[in-house]
């Protein structure tokens, strides 16, 4: 069995988790909201791990189930599954020629073909503990990563690297942690990302090339999954500053901010269109307290930016954490790429 229980700090969930398994042999597996992997350590009787993350879970994993890649017509509604396996794989982003996906599992990026086959890995180096904060520059060259850095210790490591798109050595460009990559401006010299700053996790901008980092937000609770519009003129990002998880969208100086969904679910992750009419996003059925599992009923929905108006794309599917964390629209708008997982 794998739990998690997220603390309070300052009145808000604070991200900490702790897990802990009593086991005999030295083998045990390891999960965070972020993504899922096994180690292998020695131990006892008991272990404990503190980790602050960004996106948190008060769950408990099937010990087996499947992940599911799904291309998302969204004009239909209709779903193309291309890839589903025995394992946990997750937070797909599109290529932006439209050939390939981007999928992270166990640390590592893979590609896989619109078609379903698997294109392999993509080289990265020394950065072999990559958690589901991934994506691409708006013309294709580079790659942006978020890498557990055990240089900096353990837990709370996360930094954001750049490397080209094909692969190669990282570029540190967050000196502080944790920090979580999710968008980047269309001329591509900026990055914006989830933080923990000053006992609070807050959305900041960054250059490419590193330097000071800019607050963005500074509401008390979560904000998370910042994304810029790709004409630059809005960042969308989360917030949980109600009590609840809303949408929210700002001005790129952080500037204007203002509240999109005031429904019943818990939204998360909103993704602007190419074309800048609409946002996708994903909405757990009930509320989840500020934190955002794996293993939940949601459903992916469209929202009109210019109306409001919100529809579904998706009847109820079994995911959350994993399913829609990063930029996942094709090229040329006319789909969505999503994971639904499935418990056996």
């Amino acid at each position: 069995m794998r739990w998690y229980t997220p603390f309070e700090q300052n009145g808000f969930p604070s991200r900490v988790f702790i897990f802990f398994r009593e086991k005999w042999a030295n083998e045990w597996t390891f999960s965070t909201g972020k993504r899922y992997y096994p180690k292998h350590r020695p131990m006892k009787n008991l272990i404990f791990s503190l980790l602050f993350i960004p996106s948190f879970a008060m769950t408990q994993l099937p010990d087996r189930f499947e992940s599911e890649l799904i291309l998302l017509e969204v004009k239909s509604g209709k779903q193309v599954a291309i890839l589903r396996e025995e394992r946990h794989f997750e937070a797909p982003n599109w290529s932006r020629d439209g050939s390939f996906l981007l999928i992270n599992s166990e640390g590592l990026l893979e590609k896989v073909a619109v078609s379903g086959e698997k294109l392999g890995q993509v080289p990265t180096g020394f950065a072999t503990e990559c958690n589901n904060d991934h994506g691409y520059s708006f013309d294709g060259k580079t790659l942006i990563i978020s890498h557990n850095d055990a240089s900096v210790g353990t837990g709370a490591n996360s930094r954001i690297f750049a490397l080209p798109a094909g692969g190669g050595t990282p570029r540190l460009v967050t000196e502080r942690w944790p920090s979580y990559w999710h968008g980047i401006s269309p001329d591509g010299q900026h990055l914006i990302y989830c933080a923990f700053r000053e006992d609070n996790w807050d959305v900041y901008r960054i250059g490419i090339n590193g330097g000071p980092e800019t607050r963005l937000t500074d509401s008390p609770g979560l904000d998370d999954g910042p994304e810029y519009s790709y004409d630059g003129q809005w960042i969308y990002f989360n917030s949980h500053r109600t009590g609840r998880m809303h949408l929210y969208r700002m001005g790129p100086d952080g500037s204007g901010q203002e509240q999109l969904t005031f429904d019943e679910f818990d939204n998360w992750f909103a993704h602007p269109s190419p074309d800048g009419k609409y946002v996708a996003y994903i909405a757990y059925l009930t509320d989840q307290k500020g934190q955002h599992p794996f293993g939940q009923d949601v459903k992916i929905r469209l929202m009109n930016v210019k109306t409001r108006k919100v529809r579904d794309l998706t009847p109820v599917v079994y995911g959350g954490q994993g399913s829609l964390n990063v930029p996942s629209w094709s090229p040329d708008g006319k789909y969505i790429a999503f994971v639904r997982y499935h418990k056996l």
